[in-house]
């Protein structure tokens, strides 16, 4: 039976029925599900967003709940600070006998997209510049095909392939007079070879991924309790058409621990990720994912460290984590569908553990461009790397235990990582 579902019903309806169903036992669902709505939504590094998303889960005969064994994902999304996105993500878990298998296929378009330099806070932020000193322009297709099998009970090997095209510019803008000597980060970051001549313009990554996962939660997309880690190697060649050859891996470790059933679970992340070899800049800010799902750029921002300006995080090897206590006050039913409203307290933080390049300026260098008159400050400024931290809290709007609505708000501790203190984020599912 087909329940087809849309976020503002959903919520109209759920409050007054709350003092009668709360209690209700849950529906196992069966058939296809439908979750989907315009967007209408708010990313502080983004702008506000304008789309539609939905969501198709198969749940088959009632077996799989609550885990659906195929889904599809599709969205188009506009972005008042000039960025556009469009999604296709697939999951199956049945038509491969023993194998699961993914894909997606992203396009996006950023006319202004952060770059905030690398190493952390040894590329000094100064919050009094206008906004385009730190922005780029980048034009990004995506695909990626993955595929994982069972190796025991709750162990499993993964394995696919990933490509991306970088078509990257300098941000158009007005008012480039009004930059340090006419200049972004970017452009300073070119003159002074930290990005090289071969990658200012983009480029293509294609590569294989390969690893192995434990995996023993009781739900994947709105888990209470269990183990999630991956650890996997990813290696793009240049004889598979990659411009500048590198390897990278990658380990995370998730855990969910349930203090109070299933209505308060307090949750972890703990993940490392970095480079043998040296890449091409612009593969720095991605989240690598290998399975369902498809990766994310960005650390610092809502997938990532929350509260912290995007991108504001990038090097050779970098590690963050994040902790939320996660709580489930209201378990309903709204039209023959599972409904559950939640709130989350939620510590996050980061830091470069090794360089990507040395980016302070050589005596030379620096004497030659206070001669010519055009040494911008902000190049000096820098200071050691630490921990990037940032606090917040939200709300979760939980549809059959996997559709859901998040809205956070992340405050950082240090203005360096965000100039405006805090960050608000309205998005799909759970952090991790």
């Amino acid at each position: 039976m087909k329940h087809i579902t849309t976020l503002l019903v959903l919520l109209a309806l759920a409050f007054p029925a709350a003092g009668q169903d709360n209690e209700s036992k849950e529906i196992t669902k069966t058939g296809f599900s439908f979750g989907g709505f315009p967007i209408v939504a708010f990313d502080q590094d983004k702008g506000f967003q304008l789309g539609a998303l939905a969501n198709v889960y198969d749940f088959g005969k009632g077996n799989w709940y609550p885990n659906p064994r195929q889904q599809l994902y599709v969205e188009a999304s506009w972005f008042t600070k000039g960025s556009q996105l469009y999604v296709l993500s697939y999951d199956n878990r049945f038509l491969i006998p023993g194998v699961r298998f993914s894909f997606a296929a992203q396009f996006s378009n950023e006319k202004a997209l952060d770059f905030f330099g690398f190493n952390g806070y040894k590329t000094y932020y100064d919050a009094s510049l206008p906004t385009a000193y730190y922005k780029l322009s980048r034009m990004m297709p995506y695909g990626k095909l993955d595929f994982t099998g069972k190796i025991t009970e709750h162990f499993y090997w993964k394995f696919g392939y990933h490509f991306k095209y970088f078509i990257l510019d300098e941000f158009a803008s007005d008012n480039l007079q009004e930059l340090p000597y006419g200049k972004s980060l970017f452009g300073w970051y070119k003159d002074l070879g930290f990005i090289e001549a071969g990658e200012y313009k983009g480029g293509m990554t294609s590569a294989w991924r390969a690893g192995l996962t434990i995996d023993s939660r009781d739900v994947e997309n709105a888990p209470t309790r269990g183990v999630w880690a991956d650890a996997f190697v990813e290696w793009a060649p240049k004889w598979m058409g990659t411009n500048k050859p590198y390897g990278r891996y990658y380990a995370v470790l998730r855990q969910y621990f349930p203090l109070a059933g299933d209505k308060l679970v307090f949750a972890y992340r703990a993940n490392v990720q970095g480079f043998i070899g040296k890449p091409a800049f612009y593969v720095l800010p991605f989240e690598s994912v290998l399975g369902p799902g498809y990766d994310r750029d960005g650390f610092g921002g809502y997938r990532t460290i929350r509260g912290l300006m995007r991108n504001r995080m990038q090097g050779q090897v970098i590690c963050y984590f994040n902790t939320e206590l996660r709580w489930k006050f209201l378990n309903t039913r709204v039209l023959n569908q599972n409904l559950s409203l939640g709130a989350n307290a939620f510590f996050d933080g980061g830091r470069v553990l090794k360089d990507y390049v040395d980016v302070s300026v050589d005596g030379a260098t620096w004497q030659s461009m206070i001669a010519q008159g055009r040494f911008p400050e902000q190049l000096t400024k820098g200071g050691p790397e630490a921990f990037h931290l940032a606090a917040g809290g939200g709300l979760r709007f939980i549809l059959n235990k996997n559709f859901i609505i998040a809205v956070d708000y992340g405050r950082a501790f240090n203005r360096q990582d965000n100039g405006k203190g805090g960050s608000l984020y309205i998005n799909t599912g759970y952090l991790f």
